[in-house]
């Protein structure tokens, strides 16, 4: 009994290693490169992902090719710009292996692992992208950085890109590498000390350079401005003096005829004078004080009524002969051209005495 469990162990143990030596399987993002005693032809490239079969090693062996981008950091290289300024630029670079055949064809001398053939073509894509980063040559420090939005870095990455796809070590380019480089970029620029400094010197003076520009500008718009508004002034004023001066003629014409009249009858004009200054100063609030001994003015006494009986009439200020005159004053002023009294006056009864 142990003896057949024994045997069929073996046996299972046999057909997995003649499974394995005699097929291998691919994933969809895998590529393989089939040779034939170290050979490798236009039919050894197999991208169908699944289970294949193949000879025995040594006879035929498998490379197996990952066809998904990889990136590659590359170290810090010190830059020259066109203004003579140093820079430290680190950059990378997204890959690919487009052509597993020559892949394998180019680096298989590097080792008989994936991972030698991987280290080889990075050492050459490490040396393609500090050859191309010597673009930077061709751009000044303010056209890389800038603040108004209009850098240079991208058309700097895009001439990169162009630099290591277009050659490559020995004389091979990188697509007859069957590599593809996807893209280039600049993740890091440090500045040294020194061109730290002079940066921070150019910055001020661009940004004193700006300021004294507005500034000339505000000086003359603000010139402009009031050149303007003197000139409106000047136009306004003319005009209102010219109107005003037809104002006072055309017062002084219009008033010659009243003055006339006034000359002719200088009472009526004072009196229309006094008139006037009476309406003016009624106009406003006004208090006037008078004492209650001045005739007329005796009934605003406190005490006018003080003591008075049913029926008697308080006395006024007024003498009988007072109204006499006065009465008879005015007959004389209302008789006609005949010399007829218009009206009589009897003597002004007398006030009832208390």
């Amino acid at each position: 009994m142990k003896v057949q469990l024994m045997i069929v162990v073996a046996a299972a143990v046999l057909v997995a290693l003649l499974s394995r030596m005699v097929t291998y399987s691919l994933r969809f993002t895998e590529v393989a490169v089939v040779t034939t005693f170290g050979e490798a032809g236009d039919n050894s490239t197999i991208t169908q992902a699944g289970l294949h079969f193949k000879a025995p090693y040594p006879i035929q062996s498998v490379t197996k090719y990952d066809t998904r981008v990889r990136f590659l950091q590359a170290r810090s290289e010190t830059q020259q710009t066109a203004d003579d300024r140093q820079i430290v630029v680190e950059a990378f670079v997204t890959w690919s292996v487009r052509d597993p055949l020559a892949f394998y064809q180019r680096f298989s001398n590097a080792g008989e692992r994936e991972a030698d053939h991987y280290r080889r073509a990075e050492e050459i894509l490490r040396s393609a992208l500090r050859s191309g980063l010597s673009e930077t040559s061709r751009y000044r420090m303010e056209e890389l950085f800038t603040s108004e939005g209009s850098s240079k870095l991208p058309e700097l990455e895009s001439r990169v890109l162009t630099a290591m796809t277009g050659g490559g070590t020995g004389g091979q380019s990188l697509d007859s590498s069957g590599i593809v480089v996807n893209s280039v970029g600049i993740n890091r620029v440090v500045l040294p000390e020194e061109t730290t400094t002079a940066v921070f010197d150019r910055m001020a003076a661009d940004r004193d350079r700006l300021v004294k520009e507005i500034e000339a500008q505000g000086m003359s718009s603000a010139a402009a401005i009031r050149s303007s508004a003197t000139a409106k002034a000047e136009t306004i004023k003319a005009f209102a003096s010219a109107r005003a001066e037809e104002i006072r003629t055309q017062g002084d014409i219009e008033g010659a005829k009243y003055l006339e009249k006034m000359n002719a009858y200088p009472e009526l004009a004072i009196f229309l004078r006094n008139v006037e200054f009476m309406a003016t100063v009624m106009s406003r609030r006004l208090t006037l004080v008078f004492p209650t001994s001045m005739p007329g003015f005796d009934l605003f006494r406190p005490d006018l009524f003080n003591g008075l009986k049913r029926g008697e009439i308080p006395a006024s200020g007024f003498s009988p002969e007072w109204l006499r005159t006065v009465v008879e004053s005015e007959a004389a002023d209302s008789k006609d051209d005949a010399g007829t009294p218009v009206g009589m006056v009897e003597d002004a009864p007398r006030g009832g005495g208390r």
